[in-house]
């Protein structure tokens, strides 16, 4: 059973991003604060559950939660100011966004920046540690997989339906044959051999 919180007596917004090894699309970030002793035996980091217990925690997490919101920073910002910088501006965004402004903040992962004054831990592997971090992957995950598998309407050659814009052979035989869209991260190593798409060309 996951832990409900880190800091105690605090209202706290578990946070955690999805995307961020990706060659295109967006990153999300998603931050959540579940009522204090929330409980919930199926609640856990989206990597360990399947796509179908994904979206049905979704709609508990939305029903259960206090507050819940969805940051997104877009690829031509990822450019500009790094995937790191990136993923924390997307939490950040949605902290912006919680109709309850929380107390404290827990993330997953081992890097963060400040937000406000308000008090912040990183935890290695949180969202199998902390139901609001577990439930903050859960929604950035989703709604970024139902970003994807809608560029993946405009771009079908790509393969973005299944492999959601992260680095798969198949996403890379496509960049090469067919070249880069809009939503490809122009910074990243795209074609897997150190070559930067910029030099690539359009």
């Amino acid at each position: 059973m996951l832990k409900s919180h880190y800091h105690e007596g605090l209202v706290e917004a578990g946070c955690d991003e999805a995307g961020r090894g990706c060659l295109a699309g967006s990153v999300y970030a998603a931050a959540v604060i579940l009522p204090p002793d929330y409980e919930n035996a199926t609640l856990n980091d989206s990597k360990q559950l399947t796509e179908k217990q994904r979206y049905a925690l979704r709609e508990v997490v939305m029903r259960d939660a206090v507050a819940w919101a969805v940051g997104v920073v877009t690829p031509e910002e990822i450019d500009k100011i790094n995937i790191l910088n990136a993923s924390i501006l997307a939490m950040h965004r949605a902290l912006d966004q919680l109709a309850v402004r929380p107390e404290a903040i827990i993330v997953d992962g081992n890097r963060f920046k400040p937000y406000h004054d308000l008090p912040w831990a990183t935890i290695v592997k949180g969202d199998g540690k902390y139901l609001s971090i577990a439930a903050a992957s859960i929604l950035a995950k989703t709604f970024r997989d139902d970003y994807m598998s809608n560029l993946a309407e405009e771009f079908p050659q790509y393969g973005w339906s299944g492999n959601k814009g992260y680095p798969t052979r198949k996403h890379r035989e496509a960049i090469r044959i067919h070249g880069i869209t809009p939503y490809h991260r122009r910074s990243f190593n795209l074609l897997g051999d150190q070559q930067l798409m910029i030099d690539f060309g359009e």
